[in-house]
């Protein structure tokens, strides 16, 4: 698109000629007098000039293009903060349930002080350890949100003893294969969810666990007795 000024002199001199002898020829015709002639500018403006120029004066007349790209920033902005927004969102939603699961399962909780129980290594321990047993113990396991696996260790204790029990603490573990504990938590069943279990009573127990991977190697579930206290 650029040209000379000799070349776009010439051009023009040329067209201009053309023109010139074309209306000569009409007016002789018709009998009028030759059409006056113009001489063309010895340094006409450059095209590319010409086009600069005109670009310009587009600019000028036209400042909604200024205006396009402040709406486009702003457009740019509102969506960032929507991003980032999203982003927050999704990591507080994250971290509520997270503790309420936490707070749920309870299994970081220490277990209750039974106080003044029968336990491990008391001669009353090994005579009436056998007379409180515990059903073939199920367990269910769950996928949490967050990635592990939560298993909930279930049974029924039955009280073989002719007393009444008003304290009573549970052991459930899951092991591996070679019957070591992969995971294993102690609560307190009586008197916090059932206030005494009367001689020959059952009771349900469930025990949660939390924290195990799909890689642990859960071969067994146990239910055991760690201490009790009697009425």
């Amino acid at each position: 698109f650029f040209m000379s000024s000799s070349k776009f002199h010439a051009l023009q001199q040329t067209r201009l000629t053309k023109t010139y002898e074309s209306a000569d020829k009409s007016a002789h015709s018709k009998g009028s007098a030759p059409f006056p002639r113009l001489r063309v500018p010895a340094s006409p403006r450059p095209f590319c000039c010409s086009l600069l120029l005109r670009s310009l004066v587009y600019n000028c007349r036209h400042p909604m293009s200024s205006t396009e790209r402040q709406v486009a920033g702003e457009n740019d902005s509102r969506r960032t903060t929507v991003i980032v927004v999203a982003v927050v969102a999704a990591v507080v939603i994250g971290g509520f349930f997270y503790f309420l699961l936490r707070a749920t399962g309870g299994g970081s909780a220490p277990p209750a002080d039974l106080a003044g129980a029968i336990r491990a290594g008391s001669p009353e321990f090994a005579e009436y350890q056998s007379k409180i047993v515990f059903d073939t113990a199920e367990a269910d396991e769950a996928r949490r949100p967050l990635g592990d696996i939560v298993m909930t260790v279930r049974s029924t204790v039955r009280n073989f003893t002719n007393r009444t029990l008003s304290g009573l603490e549970v052991k459930a573990s899951v092991v591996d294969y070679e019957g070591k504990p992969i995971k294993e938590r102690s609560v307190v069943v009586i008197p916090t969810r059932q206030a005494e279990l009367p001689a020959n009573r059952t009771m349900p127990v469930a025990v949660m666990l939390e924290g195990f991977k799909e890689s642990d190697a859960r071969a067994n579930i146990k239910m055991e007795i760690v201490a009790f206290r009697f009425k």
